[in-house]
C-alpha cells in the first residue's frame, strides 16, 4: 500500500515504514504529524482525488529537524576584484517515518 501526499509544494510517494525528508515543519521531535492533503491512495484498487482523496490521511512520526548539506555559491564578475565572493546555504528539513495510511 502506498500514497502520494503533498507537502512543502512538492508531491512525495510514501509507504508504511518509509523514512522521508520534507521541507521543515513546525513540529517537535517524537511528535506525530498528519498529512491530510493525500492525492492518491493505492492498495488493491487505486483512489485518485480531485484534487484530494476525501477521508484519507497519512500519519508520520517526526524523527528529527535539521539542516541539509551546505551548498556553495560563488559570485564572480570578470575584471572586478570586489565582486568575487563565496556564500553558502543550508536548507532546513524534517525527517519523518510513515506510521500509517488510512
Amino acid at each position: 500500500m502506498y500514497a502520494i501526499i503533498e507537502t512543502g509544494g512538492k508531491q512525495v510517494r510514501v509507504e508504511v515504514g518509509q523514512k522521508i525528508f520534507v521541507e521543515k515543519l513546525e513540529v517537535k521531535e517524537n511528535e506525530k504529524y498528519e498529512f491530510d492533503k493525500v492525492l492518491l491512495v493505492a492498495d488493491n484498487e487505486v483512489k485518485v482525488g480531485t484534487p484530494y482523496v476525501e477521508g484519507a490521511k497519512v500519519v508520520a512520526k517526526v524523527v528529527k529537524n535539521g539542516l541539509g548539506k551546505k551548498i556553495r555559491i560563488y559570485k564572480y564578475k570578470a575584471k572586478h576584484n570586489s565582486a568575487r565572493r563565496m556564500i553558502g546555504h543550508r536548507q532546513p528539513y524534517t525527517c519523518l517515518v510513515v506510521e500509517s495510511i488510512a
